[in-house]
Formats: structure tokens, sequence, C-alpha cells
């Protein structure tokens, strides 16, 4: 599986406020950028806190890309990925609204009837791992569902641990020309970061978009 992360943040790493609440740091050439990003994927991934945080939609804005995909056989939005180990995401939350396929990726430890609620919202559920969301196991059962390229939108945890599993084949990223600050505001990689062997990549872009600058990397 080809794994790509995309973000945007403010020129000081961040995601979102320490309130972590959305935060636009985007605008309209980055935002088509993305769209036309994620019409190239079979699906897109994030966690359960910017699902509780931001309560996206994950699908395709421009109808062209709709139409594009539907063209190629493809259906018309990327699937929907949640890690949610313990099984948090709202049974109203937008992703489950039918538009396209969603898995939830769960630990075999959560309730089994957390799991049906999903399933009864209309989730596909995918255990994988005991006591939290094992990333190597559940990214191999989404490939055999399909899903060759997966695109991450964060947050910083998730993406941290894909780092740390050595999962991520490329990451962009957009700096925004704009300061958050917080020492508890998120960032780009959150979790326990690391202390040593530190993740290199190499440089493969820098572009202008708008007033900010999109970087991108090859990670592998």
């Amino acid at each position: 599986m080809h794994v790509v992360v995309n973000a945007a943040m403010s020129a000081d790493g961040k995601l979102s406020t320490r309130r972590r609440e959305q935060v636009t740091l985007s605008g309209d050439a980055d935002f088509e950028r993305v769209d036309e990003l994620r019409a190239s994927v079979d699906a897109v991934m994030v966690g359960v806190g910017t699902v509780l945080a931001d309560d996206p939609s994950l699908t395709l804005d421009d109808s062209g890309h709709v139409a594009a995909r539907e063209e190629r056989g493809e259906s018309p939005h990327p699937a929907r990925v949640v890690a949610d180990s313990h099984a948090r995401t709202p049974p109203d939350a937008r992703l489950l609204d039918g538009a396209a396929e969603t898995y939830v990726l769960v630990a075999e430890a959560e309730p089994v009837e957390h799991r049906e609620s999903l399933e009864a919202a209309g989730a596909t559920v995918v255990v994988a791992g005991e006591n939290r969301v094992d990333l190597p196991s559940a990214l191999d059962a989404l490939e055999s569902r399909g899903v060759d390229r997966l695109m991450v939108e964060g947050g910083g945890e998730l993406i941290f641990s894909l780092f740390a599993e050595e999962l991520v084949d490329e990451l962009s990223v957009f700096v925004a020309p704009q300061l958050i600050g917080g020492r508890d505001a998120p960032t780009l990689a959150d979790g326990d970061g690391f202390v040593a062997e530190f993740p290199t990549f190499e440089l493969t872009g820098v572009d202008r978009l708008d007033d900010g600058v999109l970087l991108a990397y090859d990670c592998r």
C-alpha cells in the first residue's frame, strides 16, 4: 500500500489551537489541490480525534473529480477510514452518511455492542490489535479490501504513529502564514515523539500557494 500524509499547519507547526477547534489554514488553491489528491486515492484516513473535533465528510467537492472517478469505473468518492481504537465515532457522524464506504478500525478489546452500533450506523468495522489499533495489520486488512493508495489527513497522534511504524511513503505539508502557538496545541506529529533515530526525508518539491508554501517529501 502507498500511504500519503497530507496536512496543513501554521508557521509554527500547529494543526489547530489548544482548544482543538477547527482552524482554516489553507486558501482556495490548497483546497483545490487537496480535493484533487483525494480524487486520486482509494481511501482517506483520519483519527477519531479529528472526527470528534471537526465532523468531516471526507468527500470530494469538485463534481468534475467525481465524474472522472466514475468514468474510470471507481466509486464517486474514495472510501473513508477512521482509526478509532475505542469505537468513539458517533453514529451520526457525517462520514457515515452513506456517500462512500466507511471503515472504522477498532481494537479487539472494545465491546462487541460498540462495534455493532457502528455497523448499524453503516460502518464496516475492521478489528486490528488487542487494546489499540495495530496499524500495520489494519493497513493490510484495508489493502485486502482494495485500498492500494491511502491518503491520511490527521490528526497528529495518527500521523506520528504511522511514521513510528515506518508506514508513510509521501508527506505533503501546506505551511500557512499564521502563528497559533500554545504548548498544548496539536502539532503535525504528536504522540510520544522521537528521541533517537529521527525520520528524515527527501525534499521533492517547494511551491507557493496563495501566501503559503507547499512542501513535498519522499519518506522512503
